[in-house]
């Protein structure tokens, strides 16, 4: 997922490793945590893998930094990542798909709506498959099974309104 970040704001800007985790830390924490321990290997492997290329700028007071910038190479990764619907924890999948949404922008409106129908039925299942388990005896456990059944339910309820923006705003662009 930290992979698929990066990718994805290098796409729309170059950035050094401080603004980078920054940006990570702004506007994805809801979905994955970074710390310069797991960021900065990060950087060296996709640079040796020659997804990204890195750039030596001088700073003020005789300092340099690096900035990286992603190749041609990298976009392509970033999009099949991007796609791709890999075998993971329910915790996980969910994560990845809020980091993916958050790139909706830099993708095609038909992979938009394959990957908004792809999260819909997961969740459908999902949450067919907890309704189907009895109620714990614990209040405790009961409580929390209730949070999340709403949880699950929310959410089918804003990929719904998403699926539907999408189809709406694709209609309109056929028909425009």
């Amino acid at each position: 997922m930290l992979e698929l970040a990066t990718l994805g704001l290098l796409l729309r800007e170059p950035l050094h490793g401080y603004r980078l985790k920054q940006q990570i830390e702004l506007f994805m924490s809801g979905c994955i945590s970074v710390n310069y321990g797991a960021i900065y290997p990060l950087l060296k492997r996709l640079e040796e893998q020659g997804a990204i290329s890195v750039l030596v700028e001088g700073a003020d007071g005789g300092q340099t930094r690096k900035v990286y910038r992603i190749t041609e190479l990298g976009r392509e990764r970033w999009k099949r990542e991007m796609l791709e619907h890999p075998h993971e924890s329910w915790v996980h999948a969910r994560s990845r798909f809020m980091i993916k949404f958050f790139f909706f922008s830099s993708l095609e409106p038909k992979e938009r709506l394959k990957l908004l129908e792809h999260r819909l039925m997961v969740c459908r299942l999902r949450l067919e498959s907890q309704e189907m388990e009895p109620l714990p005896p614990d209040p405790y456990q009961t409580a929390a099974w209730q949070r999340y059944t709403a949880f699950l339910q929310s959410e089918i309820q804003w990929l719904t309104e998403q699926l539907a923006r999408e189809q709406t705003s694709i209609t309109q662009t056929v028909s425009g």
